[in-house]
């Protein structure tokens, strides 16, 4: 993968020194060559991970007739069939030409005719229009700031602050979307007028304002009386096909493998296909035998036959690596595991330069433990909700601190709406509790909308694909193995197998009560059954304890003491209270504690030394 960033402005020339900072600002994301391009109001900047056509696919490219100019971070695994069918005098064996020629001839349509992960942004010179483009389920990212000068982007924010070269602003505003979910939905940021372009969307500027458009959204349920049998094995053709296409490289690809069913799947697949070549694996863990999964990755490992890694992860790395990971991150960390992912990344990078991953197994197939509360949720809201909050309150306060997950259920299945029921399975904290620290209201035109859907258990996955996904878990992907130089490819988001699980009735992926059920039965096919059937644990941390010992203090003196970016603009006192019931060991407030400290943490890394190098070693 790459960094791309660029202007276009509305008066004077682009600022090739501003180009020049946001290369260096991004170069983590392309360590292989960097290079800039100014042509009047135009600027364009690149950051280069070399994967395929290592000396060749230059960016920024042009058309050989100069009518598009091109820069362009991911890769385009049919690359090799659209050339087929293009008429255009190649010069390079890459897919960046690729792009080029296909929009040279059919427009900027033809982004729809692509299968992988990108971000572009193209300029077309005969219609004076900048494109922004970005890949159908948000797997790279791509931000810009739109004002009176004109349009800057970037692969990162910081990019656009470097261009600027000013001081970056909090949008206030952004606070309860922060609050909710640990991370910013799109289109919003918690920068002062900085966009995220959502998954799916692309936009356009010229000499007027700027029109976002949806390009692609996943399809509805098409049938639901399938034969089980005949859908896994389609399931199964799909997998492969999808981590077949992910595999397309110049370079070493390895995959991460925790020992679960989505990435154990991955892996198992993979080697398959790879046949007698090799495959190495990297997991970590944490030193705590209550969360760590490290000998079932190491059983998968024995079992399908790869090089395995391991690396360990402790509470000194948290502290070490917090302000640099933020910096990275460009927005607060928003789960624990995030660093461990960078540790992973690190070690992964010192044997392969590509890593696939197992995101997006849960979103499509159903995974999380909360899908089977779905229905639930429906009948919940036959009380009404004054009277369904009263009593959820009520039971909460009088649950232990060791049933974290019970209290989560209650919270979600004694919330209002459904779409507020949506929204709080992974929220730290319910929309009272916000009001609470806030003291007001969100702005209305950031409230979420319930997506359609034909169950509670398709709404669910629908709402999760649009929110938890990508401004959360893929968020985190890209820029913790980015931190490391390496890129990552989760192959069960290639759109074509997302289309098929979303055509799926809700009865194929929970099933008499079993979560993910579908891609479960096509791992039976692979994977050991001790693997297949163990309780999902998920990439947890040991937070609860390190909070009451090494990091007790830590916590305290961000938070609640006198110059805390969080005490200002939340209720000191509610913050205060929080603290101290976890540190009693009545409750256990680990994901709201880790919430509030990351963003005191990204406000003096992000905002207040904006301008210092927090790059990760």
């Amino acid at each position: 993968m790459c960094g791309i960033g660029g202007v276009l402005t509305r008066g004077g020339p682009a600022s090739a020194s501003g180009l020049e900072r946001m290369t260096d600002s991004l170069r983590h994301r392309g360590p292989d060559e960097s290079s800039t391009w100014v042509e009047d109001r135009l600027g364009l900047a690149h950051t280069r991970l070399s994967i395929i056509d290592l000396a060749a696919s230059h960016q920024p490219m042009h058309a050989v007739d100069r009518s598009w100019s091109v820069v362009f971070n991911g890769e385009i695994f049919n690359y090799r069939e659209l050339r087929e069918d293009l008429d255009y005098p190649f010069h390079t064996e890459g897919d960046t030409e690729v792009l080029v020629a296909g929009l040279v001839r059919h427009g900027i349509r033809f982004v729809e005719r692509l299968r992988g992960q990108f971000s572009i942004a193209a300029f077309d010179h005969t219609g004076r229009t900048l494109h922004l483009v970005r890949d159908r389920l948000g797997v790279l990212p791509l931000y810009y700031r739109l004002d009176h000068r004109g349009i800057v982007f970037g692969s990162e924010i910081k990019a656009i602050h470097a261009y600027l070269a000013e001081p970056p602003e909090v949008d206030p505003d952004s606070l309860d979307g922060y609050l909710a979910g640990r991370s910013v939905p799109a289109p919003f940021t918690l920068f002062a007028g900085v966009s995220k372009l959502p998954p799916g969307h692309r936009a356009e500027v010229g000499t007027g304002e700027l029109r976002v458009h949806r390009y692609w959204a996943p399809p509805p349920v098409r049938a639901t009386d399938l034969d089980p049998a005949t859908t896994v094995d389609e399931a199964d053709r799909r997998i492969r096909d999808a981590v077949q296409a992910a595999l397309v490289a110049d370079v070493p690809v390895g995959s991460y493998l925790s020992g679960g069913v989505d990435s154990s799947l991955i892996v198992a697949v993979m080697k398959e296909l790879r046949g007698t070549a090799p495959v190495d694996t990297f997991a970590a863990g944490f030193g705590d035998p209550r969360v760590d999964e490290l000998n079932w990755a190491q059983l998968v490992s024995d079992r399908v036959g790869t090089r395995h890694h391991q690396v360990e992860v402790r509470a000194e790395d948290f502290l070490a690596l917090w302000p640099s990971l933020t910096w990275h991150r460009d927005a607060p960390i928003s789960e624990p595991a995030d660093i461990a992912v960078f540790r992973l990344a690190q070690t992964a990078r010192q044997h392969v330069k590509v890593v696939l991953s197992g995101e997006g197994g849960d979103e499509l197939f159903g995974g999380y433990p909360k899908y089977r509360f779905a229905a639930w949720g429906g009948r919940a809201r036959w009380v009404p909700a004054g009277p369904r909050q009263a009593v959820g309150r009520f039971l909460e306060a009088r649950l232990p601190a060791s049933m974290g997950r019970h209290r989560i259920a209650l919270r979600a299945l004694t919330a209002g709406s459904e779409v507020n029921q949506l929204g709080t399975w992974f929220a730290p904290f319910t929309a009272a509790e916000r009001r609470e620290l806030i003291g007001r209201d969100p702005a209305p035109e950031r409230a979420r909308q319930l997506p359609d859907g034909t169950d509670e258990i398709d709404r669910m996955l629908r709402y999760d694909l649009a929110s938890w996904l990508p401004d959360n878990l893929l968020e985190r992907g890209d820029r913790m193995t980015m931190a490391a130089s390496l890129e990552l490819r989760p192959p069960l988001l290639d759109h074509r197998l997302v289309e098929f699980a979303f055509g799926l009735p809700s009865n194929l992926k929970v099933r008499r009560g079993v979560p993910k059920w579908l891609l479960k039965e096509v791992a039976r096919r692979y994977l050991p059954e001790e693997i297949v059937t163990r309780r999902k644990v998920g990439f947890r941390v040991p937070l609860d304890s390190w909070f009451r010992t090494g990091l007790r203090e830590t916590a305290r003196d961000r938070l609640a003491g006198p110059n805390s970016f969080v005490g200002s603009v939340l209720d000191r006192h509610a913050v205060s209270r929080l603290l101290d019931r976890h540190e009693g060991g009545g409750h256990d407030e680990e994901i709201r504690i880790w919430t509030l400290l990351s963003l005191e943490v990204w406000h003096e890394v992000c905002v207040d030394g904006w301008a210092k190098e927090w790059r990760a070693a």
